[in-house]
């Protein structure tokens, strides 16, 4: 028997008979984080010590998350981001200096190419829901604006829907949109308020959530990927700080750097100018980029 071989299975030692005989396993990383799997695993099956049903409760369980599964929804992530790993992971891989904005999760429903739009256009399609117009400057840590800076901008409509959740009910890139801020940093665009939305809870994941006793709702809030040469890639929301789900996010995306103001605004001559109907809503918010390892440039 050679070293890394524990023997015959025992509960004493399950997890060192189990790492043991990935010793000569090709990826080392692979190797790292399986041995750190098999043994939080085996802790906690120690601890918990299900039946034999349990266990094949928790199989199935992940079976029909598997098969829940499609090109556009992925529900594995979903769990993951009901457990608040995806926002852990988020976190270890984008520690910021303390001055820049914080990033937050992706979400599923991000759609690559959309169209770039002069400053000030609204992304609302259909012009359905209540008007609002967002601004703000992009800086670096130092303070300094960031011209040219690329914010990708999306959002759900008035009922909670992504444009690709209702394909022939909202135009194609609808609430989405490309700016780039002038040459003093700052950007604005026209859209409608978000709104408060149920993440998917028709499959396995909803269901647990239900057991648990917890909702699915999403609060309102609008996504942004924002990029610049020099500068680290920052994908983020700004958050609806009066939304009833704002203390509760389902897949704990909010932190409280990211809540914005948003504020209803009476101002008839300025609705004109904006093409909006009297009152509005207005949301500024700045966001400050982290440098690149070899320093940002503009």
């Amino acid at each position: 028997m050679e070293d890394h071989e524990k023997g015959y299975f025992a509960e004493k030692d399950s997890a060192d008979v189990v790492i043991g005989r990935n010793k000569d396993a090709k990826d080392q990383r692979l190797k790292e984080v399986m041995t750190v799997i098999i043994r939080k695993l085996h802790e906690a099956v120690k601890e918990i010590e299900p039946t034999q049903k349990e266990w094949l409760d928790a199989i199935m369980f992940l079976t029909r998350t598997g098969q829940m599964c499609t090109d556009w929804r992925q529900e594995f992530i979903l769990l993951s981001d009901t457990l608040g790993v995806s926002m852990l992971v988020d976190a270890i891989n984008h520690r910021k200096p303390d001055a820049a904005s914080e990033s937050t999760v992706l979400g599923p429903f991000y759609v690559e190419d959309a169209p770039e739009l002069p400053l000030g256009t609204n992304i609302c399609l259909d012009r359905k829901g209540q008007d609002m117009v967002i601004s703000g400057v992009v800086r670096d840590t130092s303070g300094r604006p960031i011209s040219n800076v690329k914010l990708d901008v999306w959002q759900t409509n008035d009922d909670g829907f992504y444009d690709v959740q209702q394909k022939g009910l909202q135009p194609d890139f609808n609430l989405r949109g490309v700016f780039r801020t002038d040459n003093t940093g700052n950007y604005w665009f026209r859209a409608v308020k978000p709104r408060f939305y149920p993440i998917p809870d028709d499959g396995p994941v909803g269901q647990l959530l239900t057991k648990l006793g917890r909702h699915p709702y999403r609060p309102a809030h609008l996504h942004f990927i924002i990029s610049a040469d020099g500068f680290e890639t920052l994908t983020t929301h700004i958050f609806d700080p009066d939304d009833p789900y704002i203390d509760s996010d389902a897949v704990f995306g909010v932190k409280k750097s990211l809540l914005a103001k948003f504020v209803w605004m009476d101002d008839p001559k300025r609705a004109e100018q904006l093409d909006f109907g009297n009152p509005f809503w207005e949301t500024k918010f700045d966001f400050v980029l982290a440098p690149t390892r070899d320093g940002g440039s503009h």
